[in-house]
C-alpha cells in the first residue's frame, strides 16, 4: 500500500535532475549571452564612431582659407552626397574658433573639447531624437570646428540583431538539452520505477528476493540493500515461526501431563496421594520451564546473527560461576561436578550471555546423561566439559549437534528435548567457534565437548 503524500507535494527525481542541471546552464548560458552581446555593442559602437569620425574628416578637408577668412567650398547639395545614409538621418555644422556658424545647422550643439582634445564623441538631443555626435577641432590660425551628428536607428537593429541571433540558438540548444536530459533520465530511472511497482504488488509475507536490473551501480546498491533486508526479515521471521511452533509442540505433552497429575490428585482424597501428585507437577514443571528457557536460547541465537556485541570476557570468572551454578544439583545427583585451569586469568572478545549459555548447556548435559564425574577444563581460550559416562558413538555425534536430536540415552530417560547441544553448536558459530564432541578417553569412554574459542586480537589487549 502506497502511503500518501502530505503538505507540499514532493517533486520527482527527473525533475530534481533537470532543474539541477538545466537551471546553472541556462544561468550560464544568458550571462555568457550578455558578456558576448556586450562585447558586441562596444566593438559596434567603435566601427559607428569611426564612420562619423571619417565624415567629420571628409567636411573639414572641404573647409579653406580665403580672402574673407575660412569658408566651406562644397554646397549644401554636395554636403547632402558626402554624408549621405540610406537608414541614419545626418546632421552637421560648421563653426568658427569664436563660436559663430560658418555652415549647417545652428541648433546643433555638442559638449566642448577638454584640453588637449583634437575629437569628442558625445550622445544628444537634438529636435526630440536622440544622435550620436563627433566634435573635431582644428587648430588657428584658422581654427574650427565641424561638428556631426546622426540617428542611431543603424546601432539598435545590429544589436537587436546581434542578440536574436545569439540568444535563439542558445535557447533552442537548451530546449533540445532539456527534452534529451528527459528521456534520458527516464530511460534510466525506469528499472527504479519498476522496482517500486515489484513492491508494491508484493505480498507483505513474500520476503523472497527481488529482481534488480543492473542498468546503475547506485540502482544495483539499492537493490542489493532491500534484498538483504528481506533476507534479514525472512530469517528473523521464520526464526519466530519456528520458536511458535517448537513452544506449541514441546509444551503440549509437559502441560498435558502437569493436567492429568492434577486431575488425579483431584479425584483421590489421600493426602499422600495428593503430596505424590504436587511432587511429579512441579518435576513437569521444571522440565517444562527448562524446555522454555531451551527454546529461549535458540531463538536467540537464531537472532544473534544481526546484533551480536562482543566484549572482553574473563573465561575463568565465567566458568567458576557455572560450576556454582549447578553445584547444587551434582550433589542432589552424587555426581562429582569440578573444575580445572580456572587459577589463570583468561580473556576472550565475545559476548557474555552466550559464553554463559555454552556452560550452562555443556554442563546440564553432561549431568542429564553422564557418568559420576563432571569436569569443566579450561586451556588458554578452550572450554571442555569432561564426563565417565557410556559416551557417544561418533556416528551419532554430529546428528546430535541438530535439534531435536536425542541420543540412545536421552530417549530412554525422557529427559530433555534435544536441544541442548544444538544451542551449544549455534553459539560457538555465533562466536566464530565450534563444537567438537570426542571421547574423553580411548579406554574409560565417556564424552569430552568441547568450544575453541578465538583467542583475543592483540589490538584488544
Amino acid at each position: 500500500m502506497t502511503l500518501p503524500l502530505r503538505g507540499r507535494a514532493t517533486r520527482s527525481l527527473t525533475q530534481r535532475v533537470l532543474r539541477g542541471v538545466l537551471l546553472p546552464l541556462a544561468v550560464t548560458w544568458l550571462l555568457g549571452t550578455a558578456i558576448a552581446v556586450g562585447v558586441a555593442n562596444h566593438l559596434t559602437e567603435q566601427a559607428f564612431d569611426h564612420a562619423l569620425l571619417d565624415d567629420a574628416y571628409a567636411v573639414s578637408a572641404n573647409v579653406q582659407a580665403g580672402e574673407r577668412g575660412i569658408e566651406l567650398t562644397l554646397s549644401p547639395r554636395e554636403v547632402g552626397a558626402v554624408l549621405f545614409d540610406q537608414i541614419e538621418s545626418v546632421y552637421f555644422a560648421v563653426e568658427r574658433s569664436d563660436g559663430s556658424l560658418l555652415a549647417g545647422d545652428a541648433m546643433l550643439q555638442v559638449p566642448p573639447l577638454g584640453d588637449g582634445q583634437r575629437f569628442r564623441f558625445s550622445d544628444i538631443s537634438y529636435n526630440g531624437q536622440s544622435l550620436r555626435a563627433v566634435a573635431l577641432a582644428h587648430d588657428a590660425p584658422n581654427g574650427y570646428r565641424v561638428l556631426i551628428a546622426q540617428t542611431t536607428r543603424a546601432r539598435t537593429a545590429l544589436i537587436e540583431q546581434v542578440l536574436f541571433y545569439a540568444l535563439t540558438p542558445q535557447l533552442l540548444l537548451l530546449a533540445l538539452l532539456a527534452v534529451w536530459l528527459w528521456k534520458r533520465i527516464g530511460s534510466d530511472l525506469r528499472p527504479l520505477g519498476e522496482l517500486q511497482q515489484a513492491l508494491d504488488r508484493r505480498d507483505a509475507h513474500d520476503l523472497a528476493p527481488v529482481h534488480v536490473a543492473r542498468t546503475s551501480l547506485e540502482l544495483e546498491r539499492l537493490g542489493n540493500t532491500v534484498n538483504a533486508l528481506f533476507d534479514r526479515l525472512s530469517h528473523s521471521v521464520r526464526a519466530q515461526r519456528e520458536f511458535a511452533g517448537n513452544v506449541a509442540h514441546e509444551l503440549r505433552t509437559p502441560l498435558a501431563g502437569i493436567r492429568a497429575l492434577a486431575e488425579y490428585g483431584l479425584a483421590n482424597r489421600d493426602p499422600a496421594v495428593w503430596r505424590e501428585q504436587l511432587g511429579r507437577v512441579v518435576a513437569s514443571q521444571a522440565r517444562a520451564s527448562h524446555l522454555v528457557d531451551q527454546l529461549l536460547g535458540l531463538a536467540l541465537a537464531d537472532e544473534g546473527r544481526t546484533g551480536l556485541q562482543r566484549e572482553p570476557v574473563r573465561l575463568d570468572e565465567l566458568a567458576e560461576q557455572a560450576v556454582l551454578r549447578h553445584l547444587a544439583r551434582a550433589d542432589a545427583q552424587g555426581v562429582d561436578l569440578g573444575a580445572r585451569g580456572l587459577e589463570k586469568a583468561v580473556t576472550v572478545l565475545a559476548n557474555t550471555a552466550l559464553i554463559e549459555g555454552i556452560l550452562d548447556n555443556l554442563i546440564d548435559n553432561a549431568l542429564r546423561y553422564g557418568g559420576r564425574t563432571v569436569t569443566l577444563e579450561l586451556s588458554g581460550s578452550t572450554l571442555a566439559v569432561v564426563d565417565d559416562g557410556p559416551g557417544i558413538p561418533e556416528a551419532g555425534r554430529r546428528d546430535l549437534m541438530q535439534r531435536w536430536a536425542q541420543g540412545a540415552d536421552g530417549q530412554k530417560l525422557g529427559q530433555g528435548a534435544g536441544l541442548g547441544l544444538s544451542i551449544v553448536s549455534r553459539y560457538a558459530q555465533l562466536l566464530g567457534a565450534e563444537l567438537t564432541l570426542t571421547s574423553a578417553s580411548e579406554d574409560a569412554g565417556g564424552l569430552r565437548a568441547q568450544v575453541a574459542l578465538p583467542a583475543m586480537p592483540a589490538s584488544a589487549t
